[in-house]
């Protein structure tokens, strides 16, 4: 199975060779519950998210991927914040591809479904913010968690 591997400031990290925007979106119940998913490429726990596919707007995108990677539909409602640092490297094992971190975050509530694994994602569940940071997690997501569960209110730009 294809993997996908994060290197974050690592002199042994594959020199980027691509930079594709992409969406993460955190999305909350009406009990403040985060929807999380446990990845299937390299089983760490995430919120929902993909590549913004030409023609897709940033609100299109968000939604599109969380119905994908969850089985639930859900509305924009904010902005966390951008994330762009050059120095974390995703690679992904299946073609070679070295991406420069690109992610915009946004905040959203769930219309409908229930929480569905997909090809993308082996487990997806409503997890409680105290109990988010027990979860195994690449350090580039947990900063995108903590920066929505500080309740600054102003976007991250990054």
């Amino acid at each position: 199975m294809a993997k996908r591997i994060d290197y974050y400031d690592d002199p042994d990290a594959p020199a980027a060779n691509s930079l594709v925007p992409s969406v993460n979106v955190i999305v909350t119940n009406p009990a403040g519950d985060v929807l999380m998913i446990r990845r299937s490429d390299n089983d760490n726990w995430a919120v929902p998210g993909g590549a913004i596919d030409l023609g897709e707007s940033i609100p299109a995108a968000a939604v599109r991927e969380t119905l994908e990677e969850t089985g639930i539909t859900c509305e924009i409602t904010g902005l966390v914040g951008t994330y762009s640092d050059p120095r974390h490297v995703i690679l992904y094992t299946s073609n070679g591809e070295a991406r420069q971190e690109f992610s915009i975050v946004l905040t959203a509530r769930p219309l409908s479904g229930r929480p569905t694994p997909s090809d993308e994602s082996r487990e997806v569940h409503w997890v409680a913010p105290d109990k988010i940071t027990s979860l195994p997690m690449d350090r580039s997501m947990r900063m995108r968690i903590e920066h929505y569960l500080s309740g600054v209110g102003l976007p991250h730009i990054g």
